[in-house]
């Protein structure tokens, strides 16, 4: 994969930083293109040698976040249910709990709880062979799997973290990798990622 020059992410960096930011302190249906850039303390015209529209930065916020939580997952992929993985998984959402909440929780969060749910689900199924016999098609198992974990991320986000990430990473692999998991899916897919 080709790096991006470092002024360009330096500015898609402060751009996204001021879109958590304005979206936590206004909501991101007043936020405008103007105030974005004069948080991110770059030019207007600058703004669109980026993005066309901030519907496109808040995707491109999304993506990173997705993509940064997917490989957390993926190291941690060793064993079915990966070992510790609801822990890393609270711990993380723990640490990036303003940009959860704006994902969640901003003017078209349904969207992009669709495409956060599309494209784990998809990653479940690359990353884990279905178990013979089970009675639960992969791609319903692998919905389950992601939807059940989004309402867990959004319940402990609601309710203001009241459990430690640990405590929450017990309860996600209680409640909801470990039963998936032995019903539905066998260890890791060999092969690259």
């Amino acid at each position: 994969m080709e790096k991006k020059d470092r002024r360009i992410q330096r500015t898609e960096d402060a751009l996204a930083r001021a879109m958590i930011a304005l979206s936590l302190e206004k909501g991101y249906a007043a936020i405008t293109i103007r105030d974005l850039a004069e948080r991110a303390a770059i030019g207007y015209a600058t703004f669109f040698r980026h993005f066309p529209d901030k519907e496109a930065l808040l995707l491109n916020v999304l993506a990173v976040f997705v993509e940064e939580l997917m490989s957390l997952l993926q190291r941690r992929a060793g064993d079915v249910p990966a070992a510790g993985s609801g822990g890393v998984v609270f711990d993380y959402i723990q640490a990036h709990h303003e940009l959860c909440r704006v994902l969640l929780h901003s003017q078209g969060s349904a969207s992009l709880v669709e495409h956060i749910r599309a494209t784990s689900v998809a990653h479940t199924l690359a990353q884990y062979r279905p178990r013979p016999g089970s009675p639960v098609p992969p791609e319903i198992a692998a919905n389950h799997l992601v939807s059940a974990s989004i309402a867990l991320i959004q319940w402990w986000l609601d309710h203001d973290l009241p459990y430690s990430p640990q405590r929450m990473g017990a309860i996600y692999e209680a409640l909801v990798l470990a039963p998936t998991h032995a019903l539905a899916f066998e260890a890791p897919a060999p092969g690259p990622r």
